[in-house]
């Protein structure tokens, strides 16, 4: 495992279609489990720098719950407006029961 990867969390912790809000060196970073398939994306809006942790997860749509721009959370990409920035992603991996991502 390489040195840049920081454990961040338990599987177990985020089922299916659940978020969570870490942090690795001032960096809030949400981790998103999409159908058992784990991705890592930054938790504030491109937008308005609003939470996403308060958004709403529909499949791997994010919404925000400030104005509603939509992020596709496995790749980062802006999905729709008011939002013209993709969401920075982070690496991520699971070595069984554990979740790792680099920042």
């Amino acid at each position: 495992m390489s040195d840049n990867f920081v454990k961040v969390a338990s599987a177990k912790e985020i089922g299916p279609g659940e978020m969570k809000t870490v942090q690795i060196d001032n960096e809030n970073i949400l981790i998103i489990n999409v159908g058992g398939t784990f991705h890592a994306v930054s938790e504030i809006c491109t937008h308005a720098e609003c939470p996403l942790s308060d958004g709403y997860l529909d499949n791997e749509t994010l919404e925000c719950s400030c104005h509603g721009a939509q992020f596709n959370v496995t790749t980062g990409a802006v999905e729709s407006p008011p939002a013209y920035e993709d969401l920075p992603t982070f690496p991520i991996r699971v070595e069984g029961d554990d979740i790792f991502v680099s920042a």
